[in-house]
């Protein structure tokens, strides 16, 4: 049963209903949470395929529910309703929801996934915090995607943020100083770390040419890099297969035309301009620049944690 938490209209905890046994339960202390919204970017859909595989594919319960109509501005963003001969039916109406997830090894994680808040930015980012310290959440990540001027023949990018060095040294293949449009993930990345949580933010890099269009290659990389931080196994199968047959799809279009051709050559010629002499640490690539299947990435993953751990 969700339960609404008491307080004013200004109190963060009112944005959200919990369900009171989960949120209290002491085997939800101390997980690993990510986060994934919608409506920013979200270059290749890589976000919203992302949360979708986690939610059809996995054993999941609700935690707590956010209050759409407090966080959304409808007629910026209008929701869809289907119109039957005669009547209104399936409403899609907004969602913004905790989910308590378990992996494919039997791990279990948060995952805070829907839709970005158009309103009260500061207001939410208190109430994920009051959340994530509440629930003792040991590690934060969040993901989201971007065009770039990058070839869909080349391994897909990466720029991870946080303060989590050992999840970013080595990794980020694009490390600029800019400044760019702020999303919902960048304010609770900036105030999880003013309250020293630990947080890492990965943000896939999606061919501008394939930006418009679901990129299933974007979102396995996005599942192995998030899975690699937090030792989870997901469910990127589905998504790989989906990956062979666009890129089968990409294939034909480009030799069908010749100007298209020209401007894949010309993005790789730059791609592995920029990358000669680039050694980037990698738990996703093989010598031969080849993602790994889901035995390789485990046997990555473990061997990478062995290592930091003989480290310490």
């Amino acid at each position: 049963m969700l339960e609404r938490i008491s307080g004013s209209l200004l109190d963060p905890h009112a944005l959200y209903a919990s369900d009171s046994e989960l949120f209290h339960d002491p085997a939800n202390r101390g997980l690993d949470m990510v986060m994934g919204f919608t409506g920013f970017a979200d270059a290749g859909h890589v976000v919203k395929q992302i949360t979708t595989e986690l939610l059809e594919t996995l054993e999941s319960e609700l935690v707590a529910v956010f209050d759409a109509d407090q966080l959304i501005d409808y007629r910026s963003r209008r929701p869809h309703v289907s119109f039957v001969e005669d009547h209104l039916q399936d409403y899609q109406a907004p969602g913004l929801s905790l989910y308590r997830l378990v992996d494919g090894l039997g791990k279990p994680f948060l995952l805070l996934a829907g839709f970005e808040p158009d309103l009260q930015w500061e207001r939410f980012a208190r109430a994920v915090l009051h959340i994530v310290e509440q629930l003792e959440v040991n590690l934060v990540t969040w993901i989201h995607s971007i065009p770039m001027p990058v070839p869909h023949t080349r391994p897909v990018g990466v720029t991870v943020h946080g303060n989590r060095p050992e999840l970013i040294e080595g990794i980020s293949v694009w490390k600029p100083t800019v400044e760019v449009p702020a999303a919902v993930g960048h304010i609770l990345e900036l105030r999880l770390t003013e309250a020293g949580r630990k947080v890492a933010g990965y943000v896939i890099h999606v061919p501008h040419y394939l930006a418009e269009a679901e990129y299933p290659p974007a979102a396995v990389a996005g599942f192995e890099y998030l899975g690699a931080a937090m030792s989870l196994m997901l469910p990127a199968d589905r998504l790989r297969e989906a990956g062979r047959e666009v890129g089968r799809q990409i294939a034909e279009q480009i030799e069908a035309s010749e100007e298209v051709q020209n401007v894949v050559s010309r993005l790789e010629s730059r791609y592995d301009e920029k990358a000669e002499g680039t050694v980037r640490r990698s738990l996703l690539a093989d010598e031969n620049d080849q993602l790994p299947n889901a035995d390789d990435l485990g046997a990555a993953v473990e061997a990478y944690l062995a290592s930091k751990e003989a480290g310490q």
